[in-house]
């Protein structure tokens, strides 16, 4: 069947779709309809099914016979070790740990924070909350005490699971203190904090408060799934972007197990039994969608990696999880791949790899500029696949569904919508932008199965992030536009659409220009206040590791390139080299940061920044721009 048949017959009749794909979960009680549209434009799936997430994770794969199978490899380069766990096993072990909590007063409805590194026992916790209706909220581990306190005190959860560090390349960071930390100054206490001691730091314990994560599941009963509303919240994950409080973004159990099915075969194109990797954290919505839960939904095996694409030890550590594992497929950031590329030009580190196995690399969380592509095709002779989806969607709007049909791969393009999306482009009035201009993209009401039904807490606020700006439509926060063959092209956040003297210029297109020059490894363009002209752009690049000629002689270059491909419209003067540039822990780049250092204006220091001394070398480097150029 082909991907048009397909979408359009999700269009044509959604409730027929949505029930059909709602087959592939098990129920306690199968829903009577998919879409109640009673409290527009408060949408909700599946209300009246019971289920349970844990079930069809873990306890349906051991009833058919599959508990042999392994369900989760830890993979961890900095400890060196590989540890597999089969689906029997966990089953076992996530009953006991829910049975613990239970016995604690853990009950349906009540919150569970988990702060975790990359360990097995991260997806454990997860999925023994589920097991018993319990919701969870997994906090990145070693975020700031004033962070973990302001997540405590918005879900105010019952217990605390952390870990008493996690490691890095070649150093320990302490969690415990920062939990400690937390409690103290958040308003909300939890009623007791399990801790998962590793032996690299096991950390002091709080006497009455704190339990260790063995002592506490000794001689207590496992406990059965516990069913509940396709509407019960499975999670809470708090997003905040760069500034702002967080906001908690909920997923209710029904649709978010319906959708993440779907998606591991028409999207990815793994069947059970596979090995499926998303090279992530459990902490971003990557880690919850697909290292925890659509892998084990679809009955796959999943990698939780601990380590890095470079370092640990060496550039070709991706390759050797991909060789050592049978990994079918990988979906990782771009950032990761461009980190690879910078270290390793040559792909030099592949040699020595059976990567046979590997069919598709999938990219995302930031735009997978065109240079990426080509580099990650050419080393790995794998179609290289750009999708685009965000924390609030769980899982992708815009994809090339290798499952249902392989479409022609389109450069800059995250492919089409995929069923469930009517995606749009709109001017700043709401009305729909010709084809292949540049505009707001916006979804269509209702969203679909899986994505956030509201806020917690925060209905109003909920409304006023993404239902205000457009009525009837979910506001995504980005620009782009769509083309001729219905490929979407995300151009940038909509706030990194500048005003060039009247003309509205992308950021994400200067920048696929430069990423193209050859000694460019990774770079950002953002937009800085200039009294003439409204907006100026200013281009940092890092440059690929070995590359000895001057730095201005390679951005004299980049300048040039620029406006050869978009023209002196542009006015694309200013270029400097940086070393690094500042991230999220998840790889996302902080522009909107930049822009304020550039504008001399105040700025909230992002919780999930990578490395704060990464803002000095944007100051430093801002020093030496000439404007007057």
């Amino acid at each position: 069947m082909s991907y048009a048949t397909v979408y359009e017959g999700w269009k044509s009749n959604p409730e027929a779709f949505w029930m059909d794909a709602a087959r592939g979960i098990d129920w306690d009680r199968f829903p009577s309809k998919a879409l109640n549209d009673a409290d527009a434009p408060f949408y909700t799936w599946f209300d009246d099914g019971l289920v349970n997430t844990c079930f069809n994770a873990v306890d349906r794969h051991v009833i058919a016979g599959n508990g042999d199978q392994v369900a989760i490899i830890h993979d961890s380069p900095i400890t060196d070790s590989i540890t597999k766990i089969t689906y029997a096993e966990l089953q076992a072990r996530v009953a006991l740990l829910a049975g613990a909590l239970r016995a604690r007063g853990v009950t349906k409805g009540d919150r569970v924070i988990i702060y975790m590194p990359m360990v097995p026992q991260a997806l454990e916790a997860m999925l023994a909350c589920s097991r018993i209706g319990a919701v969870h909220s997994v906090v990145f581990g070693g975020f700031a005490a004033h962070e973990l306190a302001v997540r405590i005190d918005d879900c105010k959860p019952k217990a605390i699971i952390a870990a008493s560090c996690g490691l890095e390349p070649n150093r320990v960071v302490e969690y415990k203190p920062l939990l400690d930390g937390a409690i103290d100054i958040a308003s909300h206490k939890p009623d007791f904090c399990v801790i998962l001691q590793r032996k690299q730091h096991p950390a002091p314990m709080v006497e009455g408060r704190d339990l260790d994560w063995d002592a506490f599941q000794d001689g207590v009963e496992p406990a059965e799934c516990v069913p509940v509303e396709g509407t019960h919240p499975v999670y809470i994950l708090y997003t905040s972007g760069t500034t702002g409080a967080p906001k908690g973004v909920i997923r209710h159990t029904g649709g978010h197990l319906v959708a993440l099915n779907w998606t591991m075969k028409n999207i990815y194109n793994v069947d059970p039994g596979d090995v499926f990797w998303a090279a992530s954290d459990v902490g971003w919505v990557v880690g919850h969608s697909y290292i925890c839960y659509a892998p084990l939904i679809h009955g796959n095996t999943t990698i939780v990696f601990e380590g890095k694409p470079v370092g640990t030890p060496d550039p070709g550590t991706f390759w050797r999880v991909i060789s050592q594992h049978n990994v079918r497929a990988f979906f990782t950031a771009p950032t990761a791949i461009r980190a690879v590329k910078r270290e390793d030009p040559k792909g030099e580190f592949t040699k020595g790899y059976d990567l046979s196995c590997l069919r598709t690399l999938y990219l995302a969380g930031e735009r997978a500029d065109s240079d990426t592509i080509h580099w990650a095709q050419d080393i790995l002779n794998v179609p290289v696949i750009d999708h685009w989806w965000q924390t609030e969607t769980g899982y992708s709007i815009a994809a090339n569904p290798m499952g249902i049909e392989p479409l022609p791969v389109k450069l800059g393009s995250p492919s089409v919508a995929m069923p469930g999306y009517d995606v749009q482009i709109l001017d700043e009035g709401g009305h729909p932008m010709p084809t292949g201009e540049l505009g707001a993209i916006a979804i269509k009401l209702p969203l679909p199965p899986g994505t956030l039904p509201n806020l917690w807490n925060a209905q109003e606020r909920f409304v006023s992030s993404y239902l205000a700006t457009f009525p009837g439509y979910y506001e995504t926060g980005d620009a782009g536009m769509i083309d001729e063959d219905g490929y979407l092209y995300i151009m940038a956040r909509t706030d990194d659409v500048i005003n060039v003297a009247g003309h509205r210029l992308s950021t994400g297109a200067m920048e696929e220009v430069l990423s193209s020059h050859p000694d460019v490894a990774e770079c950002a363009v953002i937009g800085v206040t200039d009294q003439l002209k409204g907006q100026l752009p200013v281009g940092f690049v890092c440059l690929t590791k070995g590359v000895t000629r001057s730095n201005a002689e390679i951005t004299a270059e980049c300048v040039k390139l620029v406006r050869e491909k978009i023209g002196p419209v542009a006015a694309f003067k200013l270029a400097v080299v940086v070393d690094r540039l500042p991230k999220t822990r998840s790889g996302k780049i902080l522009r909107a940061i930049m822009v304020k250092i550039a504008d001399g204006s105040e700025y909230k220091m992002p919780a999930t920044i990578e490395d704060i001394s990464s803002l000095d070398d944007i100051r430093e480097a801002l020093r030496t721009i000439d404007y007057a150029k």
